[in-house]
């Protein structure tokens, strides 16, 4: 059988294996290799195919017998394949990728001010497919001439494709630019993939911007890979449903909703079904701080709860492909929607509100739930992506949650 995979230096939690097993019948493995180890490998190792990531897509270069013109254009290789004759020919298969996924965004570009932040390896690929595309690319950098200190030369800018790894896990949260500067924008492209939404996406989003991030392009990639490992022809229509597959794969589901509307046992069922890894918020805070929500909102306040408890959801919320029932006043705070949207789709989980469980929520105690809901109904309508009932069989709400992605 093939053998291939993927080389790089640290490759922790690859989605290439999990990709490459959708695309053929090949054997694929993670080649972790120090800087001194990759032209031995290159020369003797056992591999048929190959895709290469940070930092070495420029090292293999010396060490390869023959380059697409795509790789000398661009200036770096993605994908390697070993000849029957042992010679080993180098692609950069990354701008095939990016050109799918800006064939995806459907934004005109060219004629048009694009700009391109980072000037790394993926940054190359980008810059070449833009141009190719008659796009007026402009490299933004720490230290080069367009740089973060003059973006204001830059306000006509109609797109904004991010290469650096800021907001990349586990720095969620982070972002190059902020789109406020950017009046004309009408889309970005991140080619991070975890998180699903980086803050730059979710800043997007929050202005109506549509906006992308990189699972798509690097599926488009892995397929042109596939197609140079097998010399097969593989139909564009396998990157959607690959893509699909992945996401669905990714997207943690969050339930919101009142306290004791019942989320914890819905969560539990959800997670007997789809065999995922269940979260409770409640629990994991108690586990965390060695103290009950309930005897820190009757000791030190709810104010002082609500930021224990929004650490608690920047680390769950940085999870993928988990389920995680929220306490009830987790909307409540506007930064914890970020936190949970990431890589979330949030359902709210609806009950009527004679059927609420008040034991050892102070909070519900003190107010009443038809008072407290009048207050959080909104928050809890600005938070949800759909809704469902306590009560509804578990495959109705999975299938709420698989229908939003879908659309995504």
């Amino acid at each position: 059988m093939m053998q291939c995979g993927l080389l790089g230096e640290k490759l922790g939690h690859s989605y290439s294996p999990a990709i490459h097993k959708r695309l053929g019948t090949y054997g694929y493995e993670l080649f972790e290799k120090k800087p001194s180890e990759v032209e031995g490998f290159l020369k003797d190792g056992n591999f048929t195919g190959l895709n290469v990531t940070i930092p070495y897509k420029k090292t293999v270069i010396p060490f390869l017998d023959e380059l697409s013109d795509t790789a000398k254009a661009v200036g770096s290789v993605n994908t390697i394949v070993r000849r029957p004759d042992g010679t080993l020919f180098g692609d950069n298969t990354d701008a095939y990728g990016f050109r799918k996924m800006l064939e995806r965004a459907n934004v005109p570009v060219a004629g048009r001010k694009v700009l391109v932040l980072g000037n790394g390896g993926a940054a190359a690929a980008v810059l070449y497919v833009l141009k190719n595309a008659g796009a007026e690319a402009v490299v933004i950098s720490r230290s080069g001439p367009d740089n973060y200190t003059n973006l204001d030369r830059h306000k006509d800018a109609v797109a904004i494709v991010n290469t650096t790894p800021l907001g990349m896990y586990p720095k969620n949260g982070e972002a190059a630019v902020s789109l406020s500067d950017f009046p004309m924008c009408e889309c970005v492209l991140d080619l991070i993939y975890n998180p699903a939404k980086t803050a730059l996406l979710i800043d997007a989003e929050r202005r109506g911007i549509p906006g992308e991030n990189g699972l798509y392009m690097l599926v488009a990639q892995a397929k042109r890979s596939a197609e140079r490992f097998t010399g097969l022809d593989i139909p564009d229509e396998e990157i959607e449903r690959i893509y699909r597959e992945l996401l669905t794969e990714q997207m943690n589901i969050v339930l919101i909703g009142m306290p004791g509307c019942g989320k914890s046992t819905v969560a539990k069922k959800l997670g007997n079904l789809t065999g995922r890894i269940v979260y409770d918020a409640d629990a994991e805070f108690e586990k965390k701080f060695k103290i009950t929500p309930e005897n820190v909102i009757l000791s030190k306040g709810e104010a002082e709860f609500r930021a224990m408890e929004t650490e608690i959801l920047r680390t769950l919320g940085a999870q993928s492909g988990v389920i995680i029932a929220t306490g009830g006043g987790a909307v409540t705070k506007e930064e914890n929607y970020p936190l949970l949207h990431q890589n979330g789709v949030l359902i709210w989980v609806q009950r009527d509100l004679s059927g609420l469980a008040t034991a050892n929520r102070p909070l519900s105690q003190q107010n009443g739930a038809e008072a407290l809901f009048r207050i959080r109904k909104p928050m809890y309508e600005a938070f949800a992506d759909c809704v469902t009932t306590y009560d509804a069989p578990e495959e109705a709400i999975y299938k709420a949650a698989t229908d939003f992605i879908s659309r995504l």
